[in-house]
């Protein structure tokens, strides 16, 4: 909306502001300022609002706004006096305003930092969390306007809006005077009141996908009239899966006289319906889908599933309709899957929900699959097919132009019947909130990823995300901090999903092989080692091996302390007559089944050669994992845990149980709710239950990779029970205040967008500020010039080139090190420019020499689509040449840096390699500690880098440093609730 001609240009319309949001039943709307051109809207929404809630918002009775009051809540300057509305279809459901008053409570404006604040909400959507989303949004604003405060007078009969101050998470105060509650909140915002939105965020965003997945009721717009075609296919899947609510044919094109299609009432329009439908599945040309959103909105459709073709993935001009498509139906209050989906499922008994073009419904499962592609959705639900696993829900968003997988992460996390997450991902829309929201769902259920377009550098059509500089590897490790399983194709997908789904978690690495092959045992134990896991020399059955051999050695296995997991290797054994029987595979499951099920809770995996019957038998028996404490559900009602426990003993803080094990609660993420705190957070696990279903592998090397992921998961959730913590370093050798008013000077009042790097001494002068020395250098235009700094600096030093082609390159000749005296600095002056060139070309600097050590590089920079990272590797080639670099998100914790340093593949140079004196490494933790303190205080700091960092058996060096400021990137994920925008 644009503003009036009588706005100022100073005071134009912010159109920054407005946003769209999930409430908290799952449905859209939309928030925007309020302009001059609002007044009939805001007359009819006052209209609709009930005598007492006037009463509450004006303290008397005020039946109709005169025009005077019109005027005065539709004209704004978006500064001092500002008023924001909430809209779906069009019209206001609710309004916020604020009015900057000074410490009399009479109007000001700037610097005063105090506003008045009040809310009206139209009764038909109070509970919906309205208010609460503009208090977010109008808190946000007036943090951009200087305001530092909110005073707001409520009645005290007024619980409902005391309720939303009060839950909010923000500092307030509370007094009563006159006759009202004076509440007083500081607009900072804090831990909990971050917690409380998270919280929000996630059960809106959860409940917005169930919206779709469980619906009463379906119709499906655009149903043939004739066998074939996208809508009649859908409808037949509908009717074959039993869908358990009701189902409509619509089509404009029936005859006036159909009444029923296959079955099913037929109707021309939506509108012909006698009650609401929940989902509607959109199967007709682009062009007409529209007028079929419209009409969905019209009569109150929840949500909609779009297969129609046409958009993004054709051009510009299909970018457009497709922003025109988000844009409609969320103004409707209505979410999309799609468009150019190939649709969902949802196989819960009390759904039975195929609204795809998948010909046929998959079992009813405990793996949840999300994919941004149609052709790898289909890949992927017949590779679960043929290995006999069975699906929880299902999500081909297509174009993904509105639901995305972070919202079905969001829908995972609290999902009782699916105890894996699977995704397919070619973009990662807002990747901040992805970490976080993976971190949040990978300490109760495993989630696996696999990412297309890694190396292309593409996005799906349509979609407006960053675009991230770091390499893919980059990518993988940050996923892997967060909890992901990070899988390189879709088979390996399938492969973890299925041990993790069915099978308890392993407690260590250590790995038992039997079987009757040796050679395939060899080569299970090769791919072992390869893998880094831990193998126990394979035991050798023989090929006369029976049954109940294989299940006498994998019950002792299972019962021998010190092994963890167990991989079954398996050919057709020999019979009794000398020829290989291959048929009776289910002799053989039987008999495995029967072991597992009687021994310790570990996991198995089997790997067979063409015995028949073997991976459908396995695949047959069904998880026998006992009841447990279940995260508060959607609905409020206790949930399933996700996936399987594991170990013998119970499940411990310390020690990972099955991919099912619940965390702590995070009880302040619930303040602010009508909901039980059980929502954010799962409980603590019960006892360990027995493994499910045995997964079958073709091969060594797949069943191996498997084991090692959910070796690598679960020993991720034994250290993100008890997380790291990020250091204060509150002492006389961090001045916070300081750096931040140094970088205020740096950047001056307007400062270039571009950013710009610091001088050498204006970059020690901010690293200090944290801790971080860096040896000084002098410059040496000239011998003479050299000669005084290394009188001023003190014998030995070393002599540098700084241009920009050689800096760093010691192998080049423009490093000079351990020049004793003058004599050997002028020889080492005159070689050097004699090798390389002029003075003026080379820019030589002279510093002091520091103690030996290893020379080790540590960075951090802002990506675009990562956000902050912390990286770290050995100088020269190890990280350059080999790329042997490790990276974590920021803030790091101490546990992030002890890690970082040691997960490089050239660590052991820094703890004694070939009897070298090990380094001092705690000092080095404390250097990438301090640093990405830095860098999470000031977002404007957006790269350093520290070249080289000598670390010595004693303390280190930091011997260069580059810093460059810039204005801080916008951090959506620290803003108040929001949809993207594609």
């Amino acid at each position: 909306m644009e503003p009036t001609p009588e706005l100022s240009p100073h005071h134009a319309y912010p159109d920054h502001w407005e946003a769209d949001v999930v409430l908290r039943d799952g449905g859209t709307a939309r928030i925007r300022p309020i302009t001059t051109e609002d007044a009939e809207r805001l007359v009819s929404f006052y209209e609709q609002v009930s005598d007492e809630s006037k009463y509450y918002r004006f303290f008397a009775p005020y039946p109709r706004l005169s025009d005077r009051d019109v005027h005065r809540f539709t004209h704004h300057d978006y500064v001092d006096r500002v008023g924001l509305a909430v809209t779906i279809g069009g019209e206001f459901i609710g309004t916020v305003r604020f009015d900057r008053i000074n410490d009399q409570g009479r109007p000001a404006s700037a610097p005063a930092d105090e506003a008045e604040v009040a809310f009206l909400v139209q009764d038909a959507h109070q509970g919906r969390g309205v208010a609460s989303a503009l208090l977010e949004h109008i808190a946000a604003v007036a943090r951009e306007r200087g305001i530092r405060r909110f005073a707001a007078e409520v009645l005290p009969a007024n619980n409902k809006m005391i309720k939303v101050f009060r839950d909010a998470g923000y500092t307030q105060q509370r007094s009563f005077e006159d006759g009202s509650v004076h509440l007083t909140l500081d607009l900072e915002p804090t831990e909990k009141s971050l917690a409380v939105q998270r919280g929000r965020e996630q059960r809106a965003e959860a409940r917005s996908v169930q919206r779709l997945l469980a619906p009463g009721s379906v119709a499906v717009i655009g149903t043939g009239r004739t066998p074939g075609g996208v809508g009649r296919t859908v409808l037949r899947n509908l009717l074959a899966a039993g869908f358990t609510g009701r189902t409509y044919a619509v089509n404009r094109a029936f005859d006036e006289g159909l009444a029923t299609l296959d079955g099913v009432p037929a109707h021309r329009s939506l509108g012909e319906i006698d009650e609401r439908v929940d989902l509607a599945v959109i199967a007709v040309p682009a062009h007409r889908v529209p007028e079929a959103v419209a009409d969905c909105g019209e009569h109150g459709v929840q949500g909609l599933v779009v297969l129609s073709a046409g958009y993004a993935e054709r051009g510009s001009a299909g970018r457009e309709l497709q922003r025109e498509l988000v844009r409609q139906a969320r103004s409707y209050g209505m979410r999309i899957i799609g468009p150019n989906a190939f649709g969902i499922i949802n196989t819960a008994e009390s759904v039975r929900l195929n609204a795809s073009l998948a010909p046929e419904s998959p079992a009813r499962g405990r793996i949840g699959l999300f994919t941004q592609s149609g052709a790898i959705g289909i890949a992927l639900l017949s590779g679960l097919h043929r290995r006999g696993a069975g699906l929880s829900s299902f999500i081909s968003a297509g174009n993904r132009a509105d639901v995305s997988g972070n919202d079905f992460l969001q829908y995972s996390f609290e999902d009782q019947d699916t105890d894996v997450a699977l995704l397919y991902l070619e973009s990662l829309g807002n990747p901040r909130k992805f970490t976080r929201l993976a971190r949040r769902t990978a300490a109760v259920k495993p989630v696996v990823v696999v990412k297309g377009a890694r190396h292309s550098g593409t996005n799906p059509p349509g979609h407006a995300v960053p675009v991230s500089r770091i390499p893919d590897a980059t990518v993988s490790a940050l996923m892997r901090q967060a909890g992901v399983i990070r899988v390189d194709t879709v088979t390996e997908m399938v492969d973890a999903g299925l041990l993790l789904a069915g099978q308890p978690l392993p407690a260590g690495p250590r790995v038992a092989i039997l079987g009757n092959s040796e050679s395939l045992g060899l080569l299970t134990y090769d791919a072992c080692l390869a893998e880094g896991l831990r193998p126990r020399p394979p035991r050798d059955l023989t090929t006369a091996a029976s049954p109940q051999d294989f299940r006498d050695a994998l019950a002792e296995a299972l019962a021998d302390g010190t092994c963890d997991a167990v991989i079954v290797t398996a050919i057709p054994w020999v019979g009794e007559n000398g020829e290989a029987e291959t048929g009776d595979g289910e002799v053989l499951a039987a008999a495995l089944r029967g072991a597992a099920a009687g021994g310790p809770a570990k996991p198995v995996a089997v790997v067979h050669v063409e015995i028949g019957g073997l991976a459908e038998a396995l695949a047959a028996a069904s998880s026998t994992a006992a009841p447990r404490t279940r995260p508060t559900s959607l609905a409020g009602r206790p949930a399933a845990a996700p996936g399987a426990p594991t170990g013998a003993a119970p499940a411990t803080a310390t020690a990972p149980t099955g991919p099912g094990t619940e965390a702590p609660p995070e009880t302040a993420g619930a303040a602010g709710t009508t909901e039980p705190a059980g929502t954010t957070e799962p409980e603590a696990a019960g006892p360990p239950a027995r493994p499910g279903r045995i997964p079958a592998y073709p091969a060594a090397e797949r069943a191996v990779r498997a084991m090692a992921e959910a070796v690598k998961y679960a020993q991720w959730r034994r250290q993100a029970a008890t997380p790291g913590k990020v250091p204060e370093f509150l002492d006389e050798t961090t001045d916070e205040p300081g750096a931040a008013a140094l970088i205020d000077t740096l950047l001056g009042p307007a400062p270039d967008p571009r950013g710009r790097p610091l001088t050498h001494d204006e970059a020690r002068e901010l690293l200090g500020r944290y801790g971080i020395p860096v040896r000084p250098t002098l410059p040496a235009p000239d011998p003479e010039a050299a000669v005084a700094a290394a009188a001023r600096l003190g014998y030995p030093v070393a002599l540098k080139t700084t241009a920009p082609h050689l800096r760093h390159r010691a192998d080049l000749g423009g490093v000079r090190l351990d020049l004793t005296d003058e004599d050997a600095l002028r020889r080492a002056y005159a070689e050097v420019t004699e090798l390389l060139g002029k003075p003026a070309e080379l820019l030589p600097v002279v510093q002091s020499m520091a103690p030996r050590g290893v020379d080790t590089v540590v960075r951090a920079s802002i990506d675009a689509a990562a956000g902050a990272v912390l990286s770290f590797g050995l100088a020269g080639a190890p990280s350059e040449l080999l790329g042997d670099t490790a990276h974590r998100l920021v803030p790091a914790t101490d546990r992030d840096a002890a890690e970082l340093i040691r997960s490089i593949k050239a660590a052991p140079v820094l703890f004694g390699w070939r009897g070298s004196a090990p380094v001092d490494t705690p000092a080095l933790e404390e250097l990438l500690l301090r640093l990405s303190r830095l860098v999470d205080d000031h977002p404007e700091v957006v790269s350093v880098a520290l070249e080289p960092v000598v670390v010595a058996p004693q303390g280190l060096t930091v011997l260069g440093a580059t810093v460059r400021l810039a204005p801080p990137p916008p951090r959506g994920d620290l803003g108040p609730r929001r949809l993207p925008n594609y």
